[in-house]
């Protein structure tokens, strides 16, 4: 799988979106998170390795303590090639626009 298509899969969970969503404002414990959600820290601990195969989290360790923390850079660069790709349809939206226009007035 590219690593679009794995950042996509990763992505397309809510529940991996809650997580991504509170190791980005701060890293955090797989306790800590499940603390926050209503999943077993080993439900968590399996989300946080689908993050971090996809190379959208890290993990840190901090003495004994092991956190994990998204990627800013990872989820930027994602989001501006979704971007790209959106682009790519609205320029072709609009070229279509202007030809079915075209032939209309003809």
């Amino acid at each position: 799988m590219s690593s679009i298509t794995l950042q996509c899969h990763a992505l397309g969970d809510d529940t991996r979106w809650q997580i991504l969503t509170s190791i980005g404002t701060e890293p955090r414990s797989a306790s800590e998170l499940a603390d926050q959600l209503p999943i077993s820290r080993q439900a968590i601990a399996k989300h946080l390795a689908v993050l971090e195969a996809a190379g959208l989290a890290i993990r840190e360790r901090h003495g004994r303590q092991v956190r994990h923390r998204a990627l800013g850079s990872e989820l930027t660069t994602l989001a501006q090639r979704l971007e790209q790709i959106g682009a790519g349809w609205e320029d072709r939206l609009g070229r279509l626009t202007w030809v079915a226009e075209s032939r209309a007035e003809d």
